[in-house]
């Protein structure tokens, strides 16, 4: 048996940039432990698989450890491949999914994700959350994952957690942002505890930072950079409960999973 397997760079102009999704196009599900195999053998942040369902398609997201609710940079990789490689004719895909319906259309050149928006509320700043990250951020905000807002754009780039650390905290993953002067802001995002010490470009997480920094700066239309390694560019618009997410996506790679 064959699968289609697809390596594509989201939120990147080019390959080596952005981050990079496997997707795997199916007829009907497979078993959930092949899939998270699948996923660990791939050994990347996120591997998407859809299958047609109606007039669009039902998506799932596996990291190398655990199956998750939300990925951006998969969803647009996998739009990516319906537009580029698989004929889909129509302006915007629909996908299916645990977090509710996610539609993907083209603007220009540019793939734009419609996300539901995840506004975070205002919390403590966590007990170990100073040690984990090695600085103390000006304010927390939490929604499954922890967002720890910097008045510095350095010192978010500067940052080397400790990942076990952050690993052992009750949350998805944790957010670090800042204003900027090039941008309206910049992030990070570490999810340890799925499998994914740092993401290089993590769609989800605009889903709470735009809400934040949209009311933080007065604007609806943002421009951030995620300051990861790798790095990308991430344009936002806050549309009532939704959240806009556009970039762009590269191929690196197709080939063939050999399965028993």
């Amino acid at each position: 048996m064959k699968l289609r397997l697809y390596q594509v760079d989201a939120f990147a102009a080019r390959p080596f940039e952005g981050n990079p999704a496997a997707v795997v196009p199916l007829e009907e599900w497979l078993p959930d432990g092949l899939m998270q195999s699948i996923a660990l053998e791939n050994n990347l942040s996120e591997t998407a698989f859809f299958v047609p369902e109606g007039d669009g398609y039902a998506i799932r997201w596996f990291t190398p450890a655990a199956e998750v609710d939300l990925c951006g940079h998969a969803t647009l990789a996998s739009a990516w491949v319906l537009f580029e490689r698989l004929g889909f004719k129509g302006k915007r895909v629909s996908f299916s999914s645990r977090s509710g319906e996610l539609n993907v259309g083209r603007k220009g050149d540019l793939l734009v994700l419609d996300f539901p928006a995840q506004p975070a509320r205002p919390c403590p700043i966590p007990v170990g959350l100073v040690e984990a990250l090695g600085a103390r951020p000006a304010e927390c905000l939490v929604n499954i994952d922890l967002m720890a807002v910097f008045d510095d754009p350095g010192r978010v780039e500067r940052l080397k957690p400790r990942m076990n650390a952050l690993a052992a905290m009750d949350y998805r993953g944790v957010i670090v942002t800042a204003p900027s002067r090039d941008y309206d802001f910049v992030s990070r995002f570490f999810g340890p505890a799925v499998g994914v010490p740092e993401d290089p470009v993590t769609g989800s997480s605009y889903t709470k930072l735009a809400p934040y920094w949209a009311e933080r700066l007065g604007k609806r239309q943002l421009r951030a950079r995620q300051v990861s390694a790798r790095g990308g560019d991430v344009q936002c618009t806050v549309k009532g409960d939704r959240v806009l997410i556009g970039g762009h996506a590269a191929s690196y790679l197709e080939g063939d999973i050999d399965l028993p």
